[in-house]
């Protein structure tokens, strides 16, 4: 039977931001630590380690996020590992950030002239101290843009996750219209939602580009 849309099915949407938010905070968390690692790993002077971050990265920038979904949801249960839509959405969320900031990390870090690390070894730092104090510092600042940037698209990114059952903003929009059958109401307060999410992001983003650039004109 189909009822009207009302406040109760819009409150139900906008309560459905928290699991985005929630999704997207997890997978950006966690493909931080592991973007880290994997940037780190190709501007490594072993050959192994960069050999085996750039298959990491060309795998998942090979493939669509929707396919890494299943294989996270499907692929484990087929191989007899009971998962829920939530835990294998954060898998395959963290997994992607984490190859697409480590390649956007490792730009960065190889864009730090050269000479301020051949300056370092000159002075006898070590690989470490020269990386935390001389080259990630500088890094970082060249980072926060496109980080942003990458963070917006991980945001609409969850929305995927609705095709596993994980019930996020997409999915509750979903739901709604399955129940309301009002594909135009439903959708547009969904695509507002995300609008209201991103856009300050994608703003932010922009800025700091455009304030990074400002600053290496000086």
């Amino acid at each position: 039977m189909i009822r009207q849309f009302g406040i109760t099915e819009f409150w139900f949407i906008v309560a459905a931001v928290q699991w985005t938010l929630a999704l997207s905070a997890v997978a950006f968390a966690g493909g931080a630590v592991g973007g880290m690692a994997i940037a780190l790993a190709r501007v490594s002077e072993i050959k192994p380690l960069r050999y085996s971050a750039l298959a990491i990265i060309r795998f998942f920038q090979g493939t669509p996020l929707l396919m890494q979904l299943f294989l996270a949801f499907f692929g484990l249960r087929i191989l007899g590992v009971e998962i829920n839509p939530w835990i294998a959405a954060a898998i395959a969320l963290t997994a992607h950030a984490s190859a697409f900031l480590g390649e956007i990390w490792r730009g960065c870090i190889e864009a730090v002239p050269k000479g301020q690390s051949e300056a370092s070894w000159a002075l006898g730092i070590g690989y470490y101290d020269r990386m935390v104090s001389v080259v990630l510092p500088q890094a970082a600042r060249i980072a926060v843009a496109p980080t942003v940037g990458f963070l917006v698209q991980l945001i609409k990114g969850t929305s995927l996750a609705s095709i596993i059952g994980f019930v996020e903003l997409t999915r509750a929009g979903q739901i709604i219209n399955n129940a309301t059958f009002s594909p135009f109401t439903v959708f547009g307060i969904v695509a507002a939602l995300y609008f209201i999410l991103c856009w300050p992001l994608s703003l932010l983003a922009t800025r700091m580009e455009r304030r990074f650039a400002v600053a290496t004109r000086r």
